[in-house]
């Protein structure tokens, strides 16, 4: 048998027991670093308690704490803490990488300290200065939107020596659709073109969504559709949700159907959202019995219903007069801890007492009291006045 000598045995549980120690003295003055921040409730406490950590690996490198600290600061209003916190964080070795100071701008912007953030960015060595960089200030920008500020900041990409990539681009696409501006969405899309980039899956699904959204513009939605496609751009998941989501809301569920039945021939599996929206399709259109048909092919294909695809059925099942399902259903989806909203629960307690069907009633009633949180006294009232 083998063993080891007498010293060496001692040596060895000697080391380990340090080692053990060690670690567990490092892991001791770390860990709580977290733990205090996460229950610290004073703003300067919570300020003192971060900067005194300001080279504690273990909590910079923690991106949820880092963000949870200035977030919380934020709602404190103590913006002149979260400057100091980061213009301090700035004097730090970790500063010296792009990627750092790219968390840094996005902090800065998402507390609302946009002039804080284009300075960080505009203070950056040139040198280390990338797209990276440019495009975390310019998505700052777009958090408080303003069309000439945006304009300006892209026209000066070059001046910071920076090439725009297609993440820039996207950027300021999806910025100026939400502004309203969607002819100069569409001139940004050809100046992409222009710089030898091709436009991706996020470009069209923005624009065509965006275009889809305005009433008289929804044939550049097809044209961009039809475009996408001859190029050889893949729609994903998303784009399928915006062109039937469209489909939908023209009155076309036949038509969202097809596009349904087409995504899984592409290797592409439809969602919730997917499903919900051609359930809901149908029910509008006039067709609860295919609503229903599309609602069990859904479970064929493993995609189990979420509250809002209950929500969707019970509610327009109740509107078609099957209580008998609605009431299932509505059985089912209260025991998952999810519940209808309360005029879609107050539609189907009057259809079954109406039937006849008092019991039933009286049992979805009963789930309903089951809630947590309850449902005020008020609503309930209203409810078990329908009894």
């Amino acid at each position: 048998m083998l063993s080891l000598p007498p010293i060496r045995r001692f040596f060895f549980r000697s080391c380990s027991s340090i080692a053990t120690t060690a670690l567990a003295s490092t892991t001791s003055s770390q860990e709580p670093a977290l733990v205090k921040l996460k229950s610290e409730r004073d703003p300067e406490k919570l300020f003192n308690l971060f900067k005194s950590n300001a080279t504690n690996t273990l909590l910079i490198e923690n991106r949820f704490a880092f963000q949870d600290t200035v977030s919380r600061l934020a709602g404190a209003h103590r913006f002149d803490l979260i400057e100091e916190l980061l213009e301090h964080q700035k004097t730090l070795p970790q500063a010296r990488r792009e990627g750092f100071i790219v968390r840094v701008i996005m902090l800065y912007g998402k507390a609302g300290m946009t002039k804080q953030a284009l300075d960080t960015f505009h203070g950056m060595d040139s040198s280390k200065r990338t797209v990276k960089s440019f495009n975390a200030a310019l998505k700052v920008l777009t958090f408080k939107p303003d069309l000439h500020v945006i304009q300006d900041f892209l026209l000066r990409a070059p001046e910071h020596g920076v090439v725009m990539d297609a993440v820039s681009f996207n950027i300021a696409i999806k910025s100026l659709c939400e502004m309203g501006f969607l002819d100069k969405a569409s001139l940004v899309l050809k100046e992409m073109e222009k710089s030898g980039l091709e436009p991706d899956v996020v470009t069209y699904t923005t624009l065509i969504s965006a275009f889809y959204k305005q009433e008289d513009r929804y044939v550049v939605g097809n044209g961009l559709w039809n475009r996408m496609v001859l190029k050889g751009c893949r729609p994903n998941l998303t784009t399928f949700n915006v062109r039937i989501q469209f489909l939908v809301n023209r009155g076309r569920a036949w038509d969202a159907n097809d596009l349904l039945l087409l995504m899984p021939k592409l290797q592409m599996e439809p969602d919730g959202v997917t499903y919900n929206m051609v359930i809901k399709g149908f029910f509008v259109a006039g067709f609860p019995e295919m609503a229903e048909r599309v609602y069990t092919a859904m479970h064929g294909r493993g995609c189990k219903p979420n509250v809002k695809i209950y929500q969707t059925m019970i509610h327009y099942l109740c509107k078609a007069g099957k209580f008998d399902l609605g009431y299932t259903m509505c059985k089912d989806c209260m025991r998952k801890k999810w519940y209808p909203n309360l005029d879609t629960v107050g539609m189907l307690l009057d259809g079954l007492v109406k039937k006849g069907q008092v019991d039933q009633a009286k049992l979805v009633m009963g789930l309903v009291r089951k809630r947590v949180p309850p449902y005020s006294s008020k609503q309930l009232f209203s409810l078990e006045s329908v009894l």
